[in-house]
C-alpha cells in the first residue's frame, strides 16, 4: 500500500531538486501538510467522494495523485518526474558523493529557507547523511531574517528536543547546531564569542562590499580564518552565475595569502554546490588544494530537495583532484566535532 503523504512529499523534494517554480514545490508540500492534519479515515473517504479540492491547499493534480496512491499505483506525475530525475553521475564521482557523511551548510524557515528544520532534518536522513549542520544566518543579514542572540539560543533548544526525538525512535540521525556567520568589514564575525563556541560548525561568509579592493579583501578574510571560532570558508569569491538573483562577478583577493591562512590555522575552505554559485572557480580550487587546503563539500541547501544537490560539488571535487582525507564533512559527527573543536 502507498502512502500518498509521502507521494506529494516525494514529489516536492524532485521539484525542488530540478530547481522548478517555487508555487509548484509548495502546491504539493503544502497540499500534504493539510492532509496530513485530517482525522484517521477521512482522507480516503474524501478522495473516493472527489471532496478533497475542497480543503484549502489541496489542487486537482494533487487531489489525483493522492487518489492514485491511495489505489496503489505510482502517480503519474510522480512516475514522469522519477523517470527524468537520474543523475548520471561518473564513478569517481559516485564514489566521493558515497563517502561523505553529511552537509555542513544549510538554511531553515528560521531564515531565509523555506521548510521547517524537522523536515529539512528528515529529508538529509533520507538520503542517507549521518548528520546535517543547520547554519542558518546570522543578525547582520536583515534580508535572510538572520538570527539574532536570542533567536540563535532558541534555537539551539528546538535542536537539542528534535535530536532527542530522533534518538527517541532510534534514529541515529543527528541535527549539528551552526550557523552562516558574516564576515564583517574589519574580518570581525557577526555572532557572539559566546554563542558561536557553543556551536558544533561555524560557516563565515562574506555577504557585503563584495567589491571591496582585493587588498581590503584578503586582509577581511585572513582576519576571518584566524578567529578560532570560523571553521568553513563559505562560498569564497561570492560569484553568481545564473538564477534568479542575475550574474555577479567574483570578488577579487590574493587566493594564494588567503588559503595560506587557511592551512595555517586548518580551516576548511566550501565547495558551494549551488548551481548558481559552483564556488570556488576550479581555478581556485586547484589553487586551494596545491596551498594543502581542507574542504567541505556542501549544498546551501534553502530547501529539502536542494540538499541532493552535493553531486555538483563533488564532481568539482573529483575534476580538480580533491583526496578524500581532505574532505571534512567525510568525517563522522563526532570527528567533524572533533576537528572544529581543535582550533578553538
Amino acid at each position: 500500500m502507498r502512502d500518498p503523504l509521502a507521494d506529494l512529499r516525494r514529489i516536492a523534494f524532485l521539484l525542488e531538486r530540478a530547481r522548478e517554480k517555487t508555487y509548484r514545490v509548495r502546491a504539493f508540500r503544502g497540499a500534504a501538510a493539510t492532509l496530513g492534519k485530517l482525522p484517521e479515515g477521512e482522507l480516503a473517504t474524501r478522495a473516493a467522494a472527489g471532496t478533497l479540492t475542497e480543503l484549502p491547499g489541496v489542487g486537482e493534480v494533487t487531489a489525483r495523485c493522492v487518489a492514485e496512491s491511495l489505489a496503489g499505483e505510482e502517480p503519474v506525475y510522480l512516475r514522469r518526474l522519477e523517470a527524468t530525475a537520474g543523475q548520471d553521475l561518473d564513478e569517481a564521482t559516485a564514489a566521493m558523493l558515497a563517502a561523505l557523511r553529511g552537509d555542513c551548510h544549510s538554511h531553515s524557515d528560521w531564515s531565509d529557507g523555506g521548510s521547517p528544520i524537522e523536515e529539512m532534518a528528515l529529508a538529509a536522513a533520507g538520503l542517507g547523511h549521518e548528520y546535517l549542520v543547520l547554519t542558518d544566518h546570522s543578525p547582520r543579514l536583515t534580508v535572510a531574517r538572520g538570527l539574532s542572540a536570542e533567536r540563535l539560543t532558541e534555537q539551539l533548544d528546538v535542536v537539542a528536543d528534535l535530536n532527542a526525538g530522533f534518538e527517541g525512535l532510534g534514529m541515529s540521525f543527528r541535527i549539528l547546531t551552526g550557523i552562516e556567520v558574516d564576515i564583517l568589514a574589519d574580518g570581525s564575525l557577526d555572532q557572539t564569542d559566546e554563542l558561536l563556541g557553543r556551536l558544533d560548525v561555524v560557516v563565515g561568509s562574506v555577504h557585503s562590499n563584495l567589491k571591496d579592493e582585493p587588498e581590503v579583501m584578503t586582509r577581511r578574510m585572513v582576519t576571518a580564518l584566524a578567529n578560532p571560532h570560523l571553521d568553513i570558508l563559505g562560498h569564497c569569491t561570492g560569484r553568481l552565475i545564473t538564477g534568479g538573483r542575475g550574474t555577479r562577478p567574483e570578488s577579487r583577493f590574493d587566493a594564494a595569502r588567503v588559503f595560506a591562512a587557511a592551512v595555517e590555522h586548518d580551516k576548511a575552505i566550501e565547495i558551494n554546490s549551488r548551481p548558481e554559485r559552483l564556488d570556488p572557480p576550479k581555478r581556485l580550487l586547484r589553487v586551494a588544494l596545491e596551498a594543502g587546503c581542507r574542504f567541505s563539500i556542501d549544498t546551501d541547501a534553502h530547501a529539502p530537495g536542494q540538499l541532493d544537490w552535493l553531486s555538483n560539488g563533488c564532481a568539482r571535487a573529483v575534476a580538480c583532484g580533491v583526496p578524500l582525507d581532505r574532505i571534512v564533512n567525510t568525517l563522522p559527527a563526532a570527528g567533524l566535532r572533533e576537528w572544529a573543536e581543535s582550533h578553538k
